[in-house]
C-alpha cells in the first residue's frame, strides 16, 4: 500500500484524454482518487463521472450547464460541490490538496488553468498543446519559478521524454536532433488538389488514433504536427532546426531522439494515449495502462517518408512562427482554432484552413510581449482577424 494517494484534477474529464485518463486511475485505485473534474457542455458524461468517482469539486465551462449539472447531482443525492467558470478552473487546478493536474482542455481556454497549476507548483500532465504554443518561454517561466513538475502527455513528446537522458542538463551536449512521427492523417497519399472537396467526417476518420473532432482535423492537416514542433521547442529546449517530422503510417514509433554518436533511442508502443498518460501519472514508475502490447511477430512492415509540403502546407508554418518574434506562435494558434472550426461547422472549406492561417500570420501585427495578458490580448486580436476573413470566405 501507498502511504498517501495521489489527488488528481482531471480539467477536460469528458474529452477522450479525459476519459482515458479516469479508466487508468480506475485501474489503481490504491494510488490515485479523483479531487476535481471539469467539462464544457456535457453535463450527462459529466454526472456519471461524478457517479462512479466521487469528486469534491466538478467543474462546467458555463453558469447556464453549470445549473443544469448542479440540478441533477440533486436529484441523484451526490454531494459532489458543482462550480462554473474560469475562475473555478484555476481554483481546481491550483487546491492545496491537489498533487497532479492533468490539463486536457483542447484550445487557448486550457491555458489560464494550467498556469495557475504551474504557479502553485503542482506536477503538470501536460495534454493541453496551447499552454505552450500560446504561452512560450513565458509559460516556462512561470513553471520553473512555480517549482511545477511538467510532464508531457501527447505522445510524441512523452516518447522524446522517456527517450532523453535523465538529466536534462546534459541534453544540449549529447542531443543531435529530436525526429517526431507523423501517422500523415487520412490525407497522406490523397491527391491534395481533391481536398477541397474533403468533408468533416472525413477529416476527423483518423487511421489510428480516437481523439476529438478538433484534434482530428489538425491531424489531418498536420496543423497538430506543427503544434507539436512548437511544443518540442520548448518543452526540450532545443532550437528549431534540431526538430525533425517524418511521417510514419503505422504509429508504432511514437518519436526519436538522435545523439551526437548517430545513435537513435525511440520510443515505441501501440496507438492508445493510456500509455503515455499512465507514465504521466506514476513518473518516475510505470504501472498498468490497460493497453495492448505491441506484438512484433504480428507487425506489417514500418515504413517512413517526407511530409509533402504540397499537400501539408501548414506544417512549414512551425518553424516560421518560431523563427518570428515572440507571439507568432499564439496567432497561428488561435488563427487554426477559428479556421478549425469553421470547416467543421460548413463556413470554408478544408483547403482553406491554411489560407486562413496564413492570413492571420501576415495582417496580425505582434508588438512587444511582456506577459500573459499581452499573449491573451494577443490571442483575441487574431481570432478577430480570423473570424472576419472566414466571413469573407463564406460570403
Amino acid at each position: 500500500m501507498y502511504a498517501m494517494k495521489q489527488r488528481v484534477t482531471v480539467l477536460g474529464s469528458t474529452g477522450s484524454i479525459g476519459v482515458s485518463t479516469l479508466e487508468v486511475m480506475s485501474m489503481h485505485p490504491e494510488r490515485f482518487e479523483v479531487f476535481a473534474l471539469s467539462a464544457a457542455t456535457q453535463v450527462e458524461l459529466m454526472l456519471a463521472q461524478c457517479q462512479r468517482f466521487k469528486p469534491t469539486f466538478a467543474v462546467m465551462a458555463s453558469l447556464p450547464h453549470g445549473q443544469l449539472l448542479a440540478d441533477k447531482m440533486r436529484a441523484n443525492n451526490l454531494s459532489t460541490h458543482v462550480l462554473s467558470g474560469p475562475e473555478a478552473l484555476e481554483m481546481i487546478a491550483s487546491h492545496e490538496q491537489v498533487h497532479a493536474v492533468m490539463a486536457a482542455i483542447v484550445g487557448a481556454a486550457g491555458l489560464p488553468p494550467c498556469l495557475a497549476a504551474a504557479k502553485a507548483g503542482k506536477r503538470l500532465l501536460l495534454a493541453n498543446k496551447e499552454a505552450l504554443v500560446v504561452g512560450g518561454d513565458v509559460f516556462m517561466n512561470v513553471v520553473r519559478q512555480g517549482g511545477a513538475q511538467l510532464l508531457p502527455i501527447d505522445s510524441e513528446h512523452s516518447a522524446i521524454f522517456q527517450s532523453l537522458p535523465e538529466d536534462p542538463s546534459t541534453w544540449p551536449e549529447r542531443v543531435e536532433k529530436i525526429i517526431l512521427t507523423a501517422s500523415g492523417g487520412p490525407f497522406r497519399e490523397r491527391d491534395p488538389e481533391t481536398l477541397r472537396f474533403v468533408t468533416p467526417d472525413q477529416a476527423c476518420a483518423h487511421p489510428n488514433w480516437v481523439m476529438g473532432r478538433k484534434i482530428s482535423v489538425d491531424s489531418a492537416t498536420m496543423m497538430n504536427k506543427a503544434l507539436e514542433v512548437i511544443e518540442a521547442r520548448y518543452l526540450f529546449g532545443v532550437t528549431p532546426q534540431q526538430i525533425e517530422v517524418v511521417i510514419h503510417p503505422q504509429s508504432i514509433i511514437h518519436s526519436l531522439v538522435q545523439y551526437r554518436d548517430t545513435s537513435v533511442v525511440a520510443q515505441l508502443g501501440t496507438p492508445d494515449m493510456r500509455v503515455p498518460i499512465a507514465y504521466g501519472l506514476a513518473w518516475p514508475e510505470r504501472i498498468a495502462s490497460g493497453a495492448k502490447a505491441l506484438d512484433f511477430r504480428a507487425l506489417a512492415t514500418m515504413t517512413f517518408a517526407t511530409p509533402d509540403p504540397h499537400r501539408f502546407p501548414g506544417l512549414q508554418l512551425a518553424w516560421e512562427v518560431l523563427d518570428g518574434p515572440v507571439g507568432s506562435t499564439a496567432v497561428l494558434n488561435a488563427a487554426n482554432e477559428v479556421a478549425v472550426a469553421a470547416f467543421l461547422t460548413g463556413k470554408i472549406r478544408f483547403d482553406q484552413i491554411h489560407h486562413v492561417n496564413r492570413d492571420s500570420l501576415d495582417v496580425c501585427q505582434v508588438s512587444q510581449i511582456h506577459g500573459i495578458d499581452d499573449l491573451l490580448a494577443l490571442d483575441q486580436q487574431t481570432r478577430a482577424v480570423a473570424t472576419a476573413h472566414v466571413k469573407r470566405m463564406d460570403a
